[in-house]
């Protein structure tokens, strides 16, 4: 996580906090519950990540038309253009891991890493 760290600091992001701005990026809208699910991020973690890019002016809390008591989450454009400053360099770290590790190793990483996923969800 070091060279991602890195990465982040220019943006004052935390990797947790990266991953919530993706994860909401790639919903269009969506809420907590499903950030935490897909970012595999306990709720009271994601709460206090969810304020942290609120004040940072990246995500925007609504509340759904439907169900008033649920929030859907959207990405602001200076969420998009943190994300958009990143991307590039983001990506390219995960190919060079991928490289350093080789196809079938890190392919075998990510197979546990599912595994893993689908225990704690047992």
């Amino acid at each position: 996580m070091g060279p991602i760290r890195n990465l982040l600091s220019a943006s004052n992001l935390t990797e947790q906090q990266w991953r919530v701005l993706r994860v909401v990026q790639e919903s269009g809208g969506i809420d907590p519950t499903q950030i935490a699910e897909q970012a595999c991020l306990l709720l009271p973690s994601l709460t206090r990540i969810l304020q942290k890019l609120d004040e940072k002016g990246l995500i925007n809390r609504e509340r759904d038309t439907v169900d008033r008591r649920r929030q859907i989450i959207r990405i602001t454009p200076a969420g998009e253009n943190v994300i958009s400053d990143n991307i590039e360099a983001s990506l390219a770290l995960a190919a060079r891991t991928r490289e350093k590790m080789g196809e079938e190793r890190y392919e075998a990483l990510l197979d546990l890493l599912n595994d893993l996923d689908r225990i704690e969800d047992s």
